[in-house]
């Protein structure tokens, strides 16, 4: 069962394309960033990690054990703007974590086959 979308996909999509033509407005990344935890979600579906992005959102994904309660064993938490950039492409999941950019705990927390989107 595909998983619902709580973001008009135009609206989104055009959000994405303004934060990366400059536009840092927190309303603009507030739905650039749901747009695509929601568009993550879609293309890799599944409840074994959970990708944070404070204050903006929040989303499982990736096929394996679901967790039920509590701390997921497997969580990439991140900026706004450092998950944009590796959304978008211009920062490489490798380099985000060398830099301490993103944290990711767990033995699926490594994002760097489905990004960028």
């Amino acid at each position: 069962m595909a998983a619902r979308r709580r973001i008009d996909i135009a609206e989104g999509s055009a959000a994405l394309s303004a934060w990366r033509g400059g536009e840092h407005s927190r309303p603009v990344t507030a739905m650039a960033v749901r747009y695509a935890l929601e568009e993550l979600a879609a293309r890799a579906p599944g409840n074994s990690v959970e990708v944070r992005v404070p204050p903006f959102g929040v989303t499982q994904c990736i096929a394996g054990p679901r967790h039920t309660r509590g701390t997921p064993p497997n969580v990439v938490e991140c900026d706004a703007a450092t998950w944009l950039g590796l959304v978008s492409g211009t920062l490489s999941w490798a380099d985000a974590v060398e830099r301490g950019q993103v944290a990711a705990s767990g033995l699926r927390a490594d994002l760097s086959g489905e990004l960028p989107l």
